[in-house]
């Protein structure tokens, strides 16, 4: 079945009241002859200033541009999962509400997807307008994310990004995972993803709304996205592997020191007791952790199969 729109534009926006009308305005001056039907979704992630005040008068004056509103700050990751829920156009297309993406890529990164097969097309701000303390730790960050993921793209955490509907109606996006939306697609099997330098602009409003511990987190959240991926639905596939692999190690251990003791007691030899040896403890630790494995991947599937929390709620459509 054909989409009915060409394009969505997803737009997560907090606290960004007076770049938006601006944003807007310049998305349809560069669309503007060479894409029609097309729709701009902004979403408010509980902004504290007057930003949905502005998406309800762009809704009424922009028929192409609607917005939604969580009750509360629920992250970027949130706010795409929103929108992606709601995108209708062939080709999704994600941006920051800040001014620092430019929309005039959009037509390119388009037909990247639609004419060259891609699944997935990341921005790359080859040449960033940021301090050295911003540019230096993404750059650690985005080689050790290529180093772990096997995809080659310079600028992972580049907010301008292009994907075919499918793919954003697959991938699962929760917790801080935003950054690794190229990896969670690769993984659900879409795995043609390229990449398109793309013009980075000077904030003009405002202030960032990420600080220095973003990195770290970044960090740790490309191991997340490793585990829960490959494991998040199936935890007892690695937990129970290592438990079973821990307990028969244990176990194992203990069954040589006890033959080892029987033989040397029917050969009349005089042996130490076995709770006296260091490798018996080794065994009983090596026993109880393999335990434990197994239990917490056993908890796991448990808690996989029931959990049904959501982590943003829509107060409000226009």
């Amino acid at each position: 079945m054909k989409n009915e729109l060409e394009l969505s534009i997803i737009i997560p926006s907090y606290n960004e009241e007076e770049s938006l009308p601006e944003l807007l305005a310049w998305i349809e001056r560069s669309l503007a002859g060479k894409v029609e039907d097309y729709e701009v979704i902004f979403v408010d992630d509980g902004s504290s200033d007057r930003t949905w005040n502005v998406i309800k008068k762009l809704s009424q004056n922009h028929p192409k541009s609607h917005g939604l509103r969580f009750n509360k700050n629920s992250g970027k990751s949130a706010a795409l999962r929103a929108g992606f829920a709601e995108a209708k156009g062939a080709v999704v297309v994600t941006m920051d509400a800040d001014l620092q993406d430019s929309p005039e890529e959009i037509p390119e990164m388009m037909r990247m997807i639609q004419e060259d097969g891609y699944d997935v097309i990341s921005g790359w701000k080859k040449k960033r307008y940021d301090p050295m303390s911003k540019t230096l730790p993404t750059k650690i960050f985005n080689w050790a994310t290529r180093r772990m993921s096997g995809i080659d793209l310079h600028d992972f955490n580049c907010g301008l990004k292009a994907y075919s509907l499918p793919v954003v109606k697959a991938v699962d996006v929760r917790g801080e995972m935003h950054r690794y939306i190229p990896v969670l697609a690769k993984w659900s099997g879409y795995s043609k993803i390229g990449e398109k330098v793309v013009q980075h602009q000077e904030r003009k409003y405002g202030s960032t709304k990420f600080g220095m511990e973003r990195f770290m987190n970044g960090f740790l959240d490309l191991l997340t996205v490793s585990f829960v991926t490959r494991f998040g639905k199936s935890p007892m596939h690695l937990f129970g592997l290592f438990g079973t692999l821990m307990f028969f190690l244990g176990f194992g251990i203990f069954l040589a020191l006890g033959g080892i003791k029987l033989y040397n007691m029917s050969q009349g030899d005089v042996s130490r007791n076995i709770a006296d040896m260091s490798s018996f403890y080794i065994a009983l630790t090596a026993m109880i952790i393999g335990t434990q494995f197994f239990l917490a991947g056993f908890i796991g599937e448990l808690i996989t199969r029931h959990s049904t929390q959501e982590e943003y709620k829509i107060s409000e459509k226009v």
